[in-house]
Order: C-alpha cells, then sequence, then structure tokens
C-alpha cells in the first residue's frame, strides 16, 4: 500500500486565483490514449503566451515537485488530465488557499496531497520560493505542517483524506492487491462465480 505521510523537495510559486483545469491542460491535448508524456503540455497556453517566462519554463523550477497556488485552483470542467498532467511534470504535492472539490478529489485518487492554508501564509511561500528557488520545502501530513527553509507553518486537509494518505488507503488498486487472499477466499464462496455451462 502507497502511504504518504511526508512530501519533500523544492517548490514551484504560480500566483493567480481561479486557474481551471483548461488552462492546467488545454482540452486538444484530452485525445491522449495515456496520460504518459502530458506533463509537457502542463499550462501549454499560458506557457506560450508568457514566451518563456511563465514558472513551469524557468530553469530554477525544473525539479520542483510543490507546487505553491492561490484561491480556487483546479476549478472548471473535472479532466482528470489535468492532476494527470502536473503529476507527470513532477508535481507530488499542491499547497494553495483553496481547491476545486473535483480537482481535489482527482488528486486523492492519484496520491497527490493537496493541503490548504491561509492566504498569507501562501502568499510568504510564494514569494520565498521566488527569492530562493532551492530552498527545500515539506509537507508534512502527519504534522498537518508545512516547513520551508526556517519558516514553519500550519496547512489543512479534510481528515478522511489525510487518513487516506497517512494510512495508504487512497490507493485503490495497492488495496486490492494487498487483499487478494481475502478477495479470492470470498470470492470462492459465491454461488454464481462456479457455474458451469453443461
Amino acid at each position: 500500500m502507497s502511504e504518504v505521510k511526508k512530501v519533500s523537495g523544492n517548490g514551484i510559486p504560480l500566483v493567480g486565483n481561479d486557474i481551471d483545469t483548461d488552462r492546467i491542460i488545454p482540452a486538444r491535448f484530452l485525445r491522449c490514449v495515456t496520460f504518459d508524456g502530458l506533463g509537457e503540455y502542463a499550462f501549454e497556453d499560458d506557457r506560450k503566451a508568457l514566451e518563456g517566462k511563465h514558472s513551469f519554463d524557468q530553469p530554477q523550477y525544473q525539479n520542483a515537485n510543490i507546487l505553491v497556488v492561490n484561491r480556487n485552483f483546479g476549478c472548471g470542467s473535472s479532466r482528470e488530465h489535468a492532476p494527470q498532467a502536473l503529476a507527470k511534470w513532477g508535481i507530488q504535492a499542491l499547497i494553495g488557499e483553496s481547491f476545486a472539490e473535483i480537482f481535489f478529489g482527482n488528486c486523492v485518487a492519484m496520491g497527490v496531497p493537496c493541503v490548504t492554508a491561509d492566504s498569507d501564509t501562501v502568499q510568504e511561500l510564494q514569494v520565498m520560493l521566488t527569492d530562493n528557488p532551492q530552498v527545500n520545502i515539506t509537507v508534512d501530513l502527519e504534522t498537518m505542517k508545512v516547513q520551508c527553509g526556517d519558516f514553519s507553518a500550519s496547512v489543512n486537509m479534510g481528515e478522511g483524506a489525510k487518513n487516506m494518505f497517512v494510512s495508504g488507503t487512497w490507493d485503490a488498486c495497492g488495496q486490492l492487491v494487498a487483499n487478494a487472499p481475502d478477495i479470492q477466499e470470498t470470492t470462492a464462496k459465491l454461488p454464481y462465480m462456479n457455474w458451469s455451462v453443461a
């Protein structure tokens, strides 16, 4: 099972409210058969419009794995491709003021925690990551704290989602594999699983 208790690494600031899923991954990329390779198209249109000045294009953030965003991130359509594109780019956790509900749920299903913090905390983190992109940042789901250099603050996540990450139960496939003997035993007791054609 895939427990997610702590995510550490480098952060990437992305300033702006109401960044929707169409901006995260434009609709023309939804035709893919698998999610492989989707990361290179994350924020494709925004990046083109900013001509290399988007944080996802900046060399100092190329190894970042924690995305720091503002309010209502992931709003818009419910496309799973949005968190998949971020994950394929390398994002393993998000910190923001708030997240759209379906986007948050899609992230949970993928094992990518999204924690919230107050506006001042988020803005402080974004400034720190802008001033010092190599500073280490850690999201700790057991203590519900974010540590960035010498700065520490509380973060929030619903108790149900938090427990799923910490226990590893967010991983539905992992649960099936871990409980395969119990599933086989139950299946053997089901009369309709043993039907045969005469």
